[in-house]
């Protein structure tokens, strides 16, 4: 494949770096009219190296700006993930009078004679938006003895106990420390021992409330826990949540939480994801992003001189379904402000929606699918002469689903060709696929945000067919939209 080919595969409205490797988002926080987005970031090569926190900026979460390296290596390690908060009344005592924001993160030191790495927590600030940052002189800020793994802390302000809270990733569980000033913390609880899924190890935390259905009748609270990569298991590196009770020191999973293993995506390529800090009262989201790649292959995706990409933005929602709750996600509402209306009809056959579709020709779009929800349907994007990527909906098995077995370069890990898929519950009436589309990814949002499928591809450049099939091709498609993309 050649170079030209491997940069068609930078996303259109995805965020990916300007050059070299780039994983977890980090450090999410919004100030003064902008959303921030530092990441982990090796400026100097294409694969995993020593780690740094790249920046970008935006104002609306679809166009970037991506500023120079906001932290580096220094004598306490490299500068693992972690979160970004505003100290509003200067809790620390690094602001005069205005607030300013607080970067929280793991420095990871390599240590000699096969000894494990050295994990501990450490703050920088800034008193400039985020362009340049001050390590704290006093780093580290939170050691632990007999912790391999200490990292990734997501850190917010709890109200009803004016404390910072930390929710801090340990090996196999979450700990959760406590601070007044940022500097000092206290040990609160551990959470995990007996629940969830283990096999790999625990990364990058968060925790957050939502009100159920979007109102004041109740409120629950999102633990959000990443799984790192298992060689036994296909499926690689995704992210479980829990969902329960905080009550400043510990949360308490509800009975679905302790009974059943809930995965944030069934795609396989959202991983580390975590939620902004600091979003404004009056706008009341919870906006999460998350890396769109997998440990399994992450290393080795077919690209040249960059490596790494974002999801499109997403806000995270709770659903009470049966007296369990159940999480949401649904794509940001500022990317409607990009759509470019190409086709849109009402009430028309599948053997209709494909003439239709015929003679377009997309690399970067949205298509809005609503169907009977007992019907089936097959939509083939980014086709060519010998590849497709499959996107399907199974009404007779509530099931969707993403086949990349033929999305085009497939080769560079036996366990990236696949067929994924999502259970929904039993819908009645109409549903509504939203697909995202881009010049390598599809993300999938079936009925209002209830199931998800995030999957990489590598179709070649000229792969811009799109066409729908379905058994009976006199089936009525409700409504069948399409739009592009374009940033």
């Amino acid at each position: 494949m050649s170079t030209i080919e491997k940069q068609h595969h930078r996303g259109t409205y995805h965020f990916s770096p300007k050059e070299n490797w780039m994983n977890d988002p980090n450090g999410m926080v919004y100030f003064q009219g902008e959303y921030h987005l530092f990441f982990q970031h090796h400026p100097y090569g294409t694969t995993w190296g020593p780690m740094h926190w790249g920046h970008a900026v935006s104002k609306d979460l679809v166009v970037w700006e991506e500023l120079p390296i906001a932290l580096g290596p220094d004598e306490h390690g490299m500068i693992f993930s972690g979160s970004a908060v505003v100290d509003w009344n200067n809790t620390t005592g690094f602001f005069d009078g205005e607030p300013g924001l607080v970067a929280i993160f793991t420095h990871h030191a390599e240590a000699a004679d096969n000894k494990p790495a050295v994990q501990c927590q450490s703050l920088a600030y800034s008193r400039d938006n985020g362009r340049t940052w001050v390590k704290y002189e006093h780093n580290p800020v939170l050691r632990h003895e007999s912790y391999v793994d200490f990292r990734d802390p997501k850190v917010f302000w709890h109200e009803p106990s004016q404390l910072w809270v930390m929710v801090l990733a340990c090996g196999q569980t979450v700990c959760l420390y406590r601070s007044p000033d940022l500097k000092s913390w206290t040990f609160a609880s551990e959470f995990g021992k007996d629940v969830g899924f283990h096999n790999g190890v625990w990364e990058c935390p968060d925790l957050f409330p939502l009100q159920v259905d979007g109102n004041d009748s109740g409120t629950k609270w999102v633990l959000l826990v990443s799984i790192g990569d298992d060689p036994a298991f296909a499926e690689g590196s995704r992210t479980q949540y829990f969902t329960g009770d905080f009550d400043g020191e510990r949360f308490k999973p509800d009975r679905v939480s302790r009974e059943t293993i809930r995965w944030l995506d069934s795609g396989r390529d959202n991983y580390a994801g975590v939620s902004w800090s600091d979003i404004p009262a009056e706008d009341g989201r919870r906006l999460f992003i998350g890396w769109m790649s997998n440990w399994k292959y992450a290393n080795l995706t077919p690209t040249a001189g960059w490596r790494g990409a974002m999801t499109i933005p997403r806000e995270i929602g709770l659903q009470l379904r049966n007296n369990e709750t159940w999480l949401t996600q649904q794509p940001a509402r500022e990317l409607l402000a990009y759509r470019r209306p190409r086709i849109n009809n009402s009430r028309i056959t599948a053997k209709a929606a494909a003439a239709v579709l015929e003679d377009l020709q997309l690399s970067n779009y949205e298509i809005r699918v609503v169907l009977d929800a007992a019907n089936s349907l097959d939509i083939h994007v980014r086709v060519g002469s010998k590849e497709k990527t499959v996107i399907g909906y199974n009404g007779s098995a509530s099931e969707v689903f993403i086949d990349r077995t033929q999305s085009g370069v497939t080769d560079f890990h036996p366990d990236f060709p696949g067929r994924h898929t999502a259970m929904i519950p039993e819908q009645e009436g109409t549903l509504e696929l939203r697909i995202f589309v881009d010049q390598a990814s599809v993300e999938v949002f079936a009925g209002g945000g209830q199931a998800v499928l995030t999957d990489l591809i590598y179709p070649a450049p000229a792969s811009t067919g799109l066409t729908v099939f379905a058994a009976d091709d006199r089936m009525i498609i409700d409504s069948l939209e399409v739009y592009e993309l374009s940033v």
